[in-house]
């Protein structure tokens, strides 16, 4: 996990060494510099050093010292990649950023179909520049184009203090400087399997998260998992610990809050060396414009859940440098209340894909965020590419079933045998609402905004349609946060809006 940014099409290297100031957060381990010889582009990088610690600095170099590769995330696939690509090619590193460098030599923008992980990166290649976001952006990456000049950065405050314009780069898609965008994945849209044995899922689901969750265990630096006892988090601890002989775990919440007793109970079954931390309303008031300064969003379902994702982020790197995390389960799975809401399976079944096509810029902006903000690095196993495929298969009939319905039955069966029966079997809540946030937040913010100031607020900023007193409140903090908030609020993505 790093930060990266640059600009091509000038050599303004004291822009890119500014925009590297404003990401230390995402690398305070190393930074570096590249300069092309042809003074057609400057790439920054900023390191947090998770593979090959000493000896992985960035940027690493082609063949050629004007071939260079600046890069953010982790390359799964990295072990089987490599062996090949060292028969042509020679390694100066163990980073597996040096293997989409080789795959690139090797064969062009074809490369990056061939990785398997989470990543945002750069190539400087002579005058040519590749820059490349992975197939479900959990790696964040903006751009803008002002001047003849692209600059790009890991986050929006990068480039908003230089730029009026900034856009999201999109997941699953590359941009070659010499032909522009071109979508390399988007989220498979394949009919679910009707006919399929039930069973057969069951144990197609245990295989595929098990293996999603071993090959995210790759770090030569401690991993940790984010623990709230819910059942997402709860099976890839359980998973995790199967492969390591130590495992930290961490819970937050307020005092008594159902999320700590719950995971208490995993961590002990387990066997996990746990930690918690107990938040306070002071507390969150105190640190509040921090986290709406690292969100870059003032939504208030996103806000609500990175309070506990900041505080969990801030235990957890007193320990470990990598975590891993439960994102994406609810949306494969059908775990959000409204999903029961939806008329048909056939209707459940295009929401569900759509939910994931959104994560980009809601949750896994907020896992990115939070956890970058403390400067570890965030993995989320229920992504996994065969994960999202076989999601897509499994009827929405054994998401949402049972009566009352139970949502996410068919991941509750496939490793009924794993947890205690009450988390396996634990409803579902949010991670906002089992930590006891929502209703800290509840009392916080009643004394903060009246009702007849947040009208007036909302009507003052009608673009940006507010929807609450709280939510006027965090935007209010999130402008004051920036010397040019216009190009952050441009990109609040809203969670809530939903086509059912």
């Amino acid at each position: 996990m790093c930060g990266i940014t640059g600009v091509w099409g000038s050599s303004d290297s004291q822009s890119v060494k500014t925009m590297m100031e404003t990401l230390v957060h995402r690398g305070p381990d190393a930074d570096g510099l590249f300069i092309s010889a042809n003074d057609l582009g400057v790439l920054g990088h900023r390191r947090l050093s998770i593979m090959d610690p000493k000896g992985g600095d960035q940027p690493i170099y082609g063949d050629s010292r004007n071939q260079a590769i600046v890069g953010n995330g982790e390359i799964y696939n990295f072990p089987q990649l490599q062996p090949d690509l060292a028969q042509r090619y020679s390694f100066t590193t163990r980073s597996d950023t040096e293997a989409i460098l080789r795959l690139y030599e090797d064969q062009g923008t074809a490369s990056v179909e061939q990785l398997d992980g989470m990543y945002a990166f750069a190539i400087a290649d002579q005058t040519r520049l590749l820059v490349a976001r992975d197939p479900i952006g959990i790696k964040p990456l903006y751009y803008a184009e002002e001047d003849g000049r692209f600059i790009f950065a890991s986050e929006l405050k990068a480039i908003a203090q230089r730029c009026d314009r900034v856009q999201e780069f999109p997941p699953g898609t590359y941009f070659d400087s010499d032909s522009g965008f071109s979508t390399f994945y988007s989220v498979p849209d394949i009919p679910p399997d009707q006919d399929a044995d039930p069973e057969s899922l069951i144990q197609a689901v245990r295989k595929t998260l098990e293996m999603a969750v071993k090959k995210r265990l790759m770090s030569d630096v401690p991993v940790g998992c984010f623990l709230s006892g819910g059942l997402d988090s709860s099976l890839i601890t359980a998973i995790a610990k199967q492969h390591l002989d130590e495992l930290h775990t961490f819970s937050i919440g307020t005092e008594g809050s159902r999320d700590l007793k719950a995971a208490r109970l995993v961590a002990e079954h387990v066997g996990t060396i746990h930690h918690e931390y107990v938040i306070t309303p002071d507390e969150v008031t105190a640190l509040l414009p921090e986290i709406l300064y690292y969100l870059e969003s003032f939504d208030q379902d996103l806000v609500r859940s990175a309070i506990p994702c900041y505080f969990t982020s801030r235990l957890a790197a007193e320990h470990v440098k990598v975590i891993l995390t439960g994102e994406g389960a609810d949306e494969l799975f059908a775990g959000y209340t409204y999903y029961k809401s939806v008329p048909d399976d056939d209707t459940l079944h295009r929401e569900l894909r759509r939910s994931v096509m959104t994560l980009h810029n809601i949750n896994l902006q907020r896992v990115d965020r939070m956890t970058m903000a403390h400067s570890i690095e965030g993995r989320v196993p229920f992504l996994d590419l065969a994960m999202i495929e076989l999601g897509q298969r499994i009827p929405a009939s054994l998401k949402l079933r049972g009566e009352p319905i139970v949502e996410k039955w068919i991941l509750r069966q496939a490793f009924t045998d794993l947890l205690p029966e009450e988390i396996v079997w634990r409803t579902k809540e949010q991670f906002d609402e089992g930590s006891g946030t929502v209703d800290l937040l509840g009392d916080m913010l009643s004394q903060v905004m009246s009702e007849s100031e947040a009208t007036e607020y909302q009507q003052k900023h009608r673009r940006d349609r507010l929807r609450s007193a709280e939510e006027c409140h965090y935007h209010r903090l999130l402008m004051e946060a920036y010397d040019r908030p216009e190009p952050v609020l441009a990109n609040v993505a809203r969670w809530a809006e939903r086509p059912v």
